[in-house]
């Protein structure tokens, strides 16, 4: 079974090229137009791994995590952000709320597929993952 990635983008461009390129590695791959309904999402069908916008309209990135850390049903799953937010300050915040990571855009295919990989494998070590696609190794330098 295929690694589940939940993306919570609210830039439909972002969002739909996320999942081609995910897809196209092996991964399945849900997405959300919005903050709450990621939020939805993540509990309805716990995903493997989260790769979350920060800057969303009613609830942003922040406050995703902020939920998904304090549900036991989904609190382990692993959580990187993608964001245009470049700020020292911003990277502090998210890595001191409990992401495991942190993309900022634009960013490679290449360094997206290894922060998936590092993510997928601390998930398996707390034992919330099944197991990354075999032909998800790192590819192209493309841009994301």
């Amino acid at each position: 079974m295929a690694t589940q990635i939940l993306v919570v983008e609210d830039d439909t461009q972002i969002r739909e090229n996320l999942k081609e390129m995910l897809m196209l590695h092996g991964f399945d791959v849900e997405t959300s137009v919005n903050g709450q309904e990621g939020i939805n999402q993540a509990l309805l069908q716990p995903p493997d791994l989260i790769l979350c916008d920060i800057m969303m309209p009613e609830v942003d990135g922040y406050q995703v995590l902020a939920v998904v850390r304090n549900n036991r049903s989904i609190a382990n799953v692993p959580f990187i952000f993608l964001t245009a937010k470049t700020e020292p300050a911003d990277l502090r915040r998210g890595m001191d709320q409990g992401a495991d990571d942190y993309l900022i855009k634009p960013f490679t295919l290449q360094k997206l597929l290894l922060a998936i990989e590092k993510g997928v494998a601390k998930g398996q070590s707390k034992g919330a993952i099944r197991q990354l696609p075999p032909q998800s190794g790192l590819g192209s330098g493309s841009q994301a």
